[in-house]
């Protein structure tokens, strides 16, 4: 009897198809190993591609002078792009997918990839390299229940209805090969004298590493100002007592801000003791809605900001919430809406959830409403691939998670309750306080109707900016009234400085890339960014972590800081349109268009051509006589010749001065240390706290102090200064996937890795990004 082929993008979805198809199913495993790899029932077969199994090929794939990197061969454009099987554990699952492919008894296959244009050019690829040819069916599914699903497995729609789709997936791909190929190789090449290792870039990396830089940038040319600020505390006649800050109704500004210490000690001498009046009393009445459902990259922003996690930690943890713990729904998302089919299930979700005696109350609430509010929750229009992130349908064992994950499936449950809830009523209150001619100001905020905010308890109002903190702090005041007469019971002045720009974290860089649209000037090309942004939901968090991986920025605590070699790099590029997002805007413009039908793959392709081609020779020409100086450490502590930065580390010799021969080796277990590092080591022998991002052998990461320690043959060497590598035992690994950072911990760079092939899928890849 023949049979139908389905060809999920992951185990999961696999699984899931397989319980609305005519069963039951036989599982399979591969033939190396007890891996499930298919499932096979009396009219289907079912398997999966777990992500991009498939890849663009490398340039030297095309032809062996490649494996050279030389600018005589820049650019390469292959007129056929080759793919190759991505690495060891893809061929495994690959001999199965085109061993199922070849099967006489199948007659149809089934691309129940996702529902967008990765989905399509993840079957796209796989379905080329395994030379199949027979028919295919689209299956078109962006929620996961057993309705929805089985709606969508009985309207299968024809291959030809997403042709365009997968012209623009393939176009996206294959640009991105070009441009980052070579960019990176024509930079490289112009640039080894410079740097140690590849200097890569792409078109979604590289403008990254703009707006980190440019940031840091600004911050080192900031220069502080000083001002005052004057605070004064009132009672009333029968004790009652609030603060109040001075306010300088001279400027325009209406700020508190005193320029000069003298003015604000006038203020102090002329209130000092002295009587006045509430010469202002105002209240109003707030309203706060509840906040959106999650998708991805407003979770890993919220994540960042209330438990410090990285983008990569917050989305491994989401990921086992999905895939282990089936606590949650798919997190690579990037909307925030559930769509019309979900919404019978959504009571069901809530008395899951509120089996928890954490969630109990807030879920009764949710459940005693006869009709649940659904206008901001449920729109068909907003999702994409996938809906927001929301609780499963089905109970979740939370002693089985890990810390991490129990966060993430809390900030999930909390958000998904809260939405359901009716607004939080403050009570705000303004008061103006007038002493002779001098006006200080209070503000109060109460919370009257706790609404969603009870759903949380007690949560911050998040970072406030310079500006607002010389507002001064909300206090919870007594009962007062507007005329009551007051003594200045306290005046103070404090010196102040104006602070720099904040360093990008996690969460605002999330922010930045996610709304990278709003840099672009052109009106197009920003409505062409509105869905998109900087990378896509599923990539972000790998773009921050190749940043760290080649060198271009570092963790200073939440703070991601650039490089000496990621600001040159920017510096050196100067405006080129490889650190704008107008380079992605223009790109989505243009693919929605070959989605469309209105522009040519073709014609877009041989634009991208042409400007590798530009690009390589404006690298060529600007960068080619660029001699970055090298750092200088100071006197070596043996001879007292300088210690000068190389490619391979730290020394006081080179060749007109051999020195003594003292080195501090850059390379330290899969890190390159940074000078900072080396400069501390010279000065005071060890590091005064841990150095993160070193790499065991199995390629987890560690963080450790070092030592300066001389061997017995008066050799120096850097050394693991902790009890366990004194013990001669492995260093503990996976803390940055399970701790969060310690306090102030140093983050050395990492080695600069000639990661071509990433830096081509960097967009859009939704797994191998993550392993790049």
């Amino acid at each position: 009897m023949p049979k139908t082929l389905v060809i999920a993008e992951k185990p999961s979805v696999g699984k899931d198809l397989s319980r609305v198809l005519p069963g039951p199913f036989q599982k399979h495993t591969g033939t190396q190993d007890k891996t499930e790899r298919w499932l096979e029932g009396p009219e289907h077969i079912v398997t999966w591609a777990v992500g991009h199994l498939v890849q663009l090929a490398d340039p030297d794939e095309y032809d062996e002078k490649y494996k050279k990197w030389r600018m005589a061969d820049l650019p390469i454009v292959p007129k056929t792009f080759k793919l190759v099987v991505r690495d060891e554990r893809s061929q495994k699952q690959m001999a199965v997918v085109k061993k199922l492919l070849r099967d006489d008894d199948v007659d149809l296959v089934v691309n129940a990839c996702d529902a967008g244009r990765e989905g399509e050019l993840i079957f796209a690829y796989l379905f080329e390299q395994a030379k199949a040819k027979k028919p295919v069916k689209r299956l078109w599914l962006s929620s996961m229940t057993n309705d929805a699903m089985r709606e969508a497995l009985a309207n299968l729609r024809d291959s030809e209805e997403t042709a365009k789709l997968e012209q623009a997936a393939r176009s996206r791909s294959e640009a991105d090969w070009i441009v980052g190929m070579n960019a990176t190789r024509a930079a490289t090449i112009r640039l080894r004298s410079s740097f140690d290792g590849a200097v890569s870039l792409g078109r979604v990396q590289t403008p990254t590493l703009a707006i980190i830089a440019r940031r840091d940038e600004e911050i080192r040319a900031f220069v502080p100002e000083d001002y005052w600020l004057v605070d004064a505390t009132f009672a009333t006649a029968d004790g009652r007592r609030y603060e109040g800050r001075y306010q300088d109704l001279t400027k325009k500004s209406d700020k508190p801000r005193i320029a000069s210490a003298e003015l604000a000690q006038a203020v102090v001498d002329a209130v000092s003791g002295q009587s006045g009046s509430i010469t202002k009393l105002t209240k109003t009445e707030q309203k706060t809605i509840p906040p959106l459902l999650y998708d991805l990259t407003s979770l890993q922003r919220d994540a960042n900001t209330r438990h410090g996690f990285s983008a990569r930690r917050t989305l491994a943890a989401a990921q086992r919430c999905y895939e282990e713990h089936k606590a949650l729904t798919y997190p690579r998302t990037n909307s925030k809406y559930l769509t019309t089919d979900m919404v019978p299930e959504l009571k069901d979700i809530v008395g899951h959830v509120g089996r928890h005696d954490e969630y109990s109350a807030a879920a009764a609430y949710v459940s005693s409403l006869d009709l649940l509010p659904l206008e901001r929750v449920v729109n068909n229009e907003k999702v994409g691939d996938h809906h927001a992130i929301i609780p499963t349908n089905s109970p979740h064992k939370l002693e089985k998670m890990s810390s991490d994950d129990r966060r993430i499936y809390d900030m999930v449950v909390r958000r998904f309750l809260a939405i359901f809830h009716p607004e939080a009523v403050f009570e705000n209150t303004k008061i103006e306080t007038t002493v002779f001619e001098h006006q200080f100001r209070t503000s109060g905020k109460v919370l009257i109707v706790p609404g969603w905010r009870g759903v949380y308890g007690e949560i911050p109002e998040g970072d406030k900016t310079s500006a607002e903190e010389d507002e001064g702090r909300d206090q919870s005041l007594p009962k007062l009234e507007q005329g009551e007469a007051v003594d200045t019971k306290k005046v103070e002045s404090a010196a102040k400085q104006t602070k720099p720009p904040r360093r990008y974290t996690d969460a605002s860089l999330l922010g930045a890339m996610e709304g990278a649209g709003k840099l672009v000037d052109d009106e197009e090309l920003r409505e062409a960014m509105t869905e998109t942004g900087i990378g896509t939901p599923a990539t972000r968090a790998a773009i921050i972590e190749r940043l760290i991986d080649v060198g271009y920025t570092e963790r200073d605590g939440r703070a991601l800081v650039a490089t000496e070699k990621g600001l040159n790099v920017i510096r050196l590029l100067d405006n080129h349109p490889l650190t704008s997002p107008s380079l992605t805007g223009d790109w989505e413009h243009r693919l929605a268009a070959i989605e469309g039908g209105t522009e040519t793959r073709k014609k877009f392709m041989e634009d991208i051509a042409k400007f590798a081609g530009e690009t390589v020779g404006v690298l060529d020409t600007t960068l080619k006589d660029v001699r970055i100086p090298r750092a200088n450490l100071g006197p070596c502590p043996v001879c007292g010749h300088d210690i000068i930065e190389n490619r391979k580390g730290y020394s006081c010799w080179a060749r007109e001065d051999p020195g003594c021969g003292f080195v501090i080796w850059k390379g330290k277990a899969g890190k390159q240390l940074p000078p900072a590092i080396a400069r501390e080591l010279i000065a005071t022998g060890v590091t005064a706290k841990q150095v993160t991002g070193f790499k065991g052998r199995s390629g987890r990461s560690f963080r450790a102090k070092l030592a300066l320690q001389q061997s017995e043959d008066g050799k120096w060497r850097v050394e693991f200064d902790e009890a366990w590598a004194k013990e001669g035992a492995k260093p503990p690994e996976g803390e940055d996937e399970t701790t969060p950072p310690a306090a102030g911990a140093v983050t050395a760079s990492g080695a600069a890795k000639e990661a071509i092939a990433a830096v081509a899928k960097e967009s859009g890849d939704k797994k191998g990004t993550e392993a790049a």
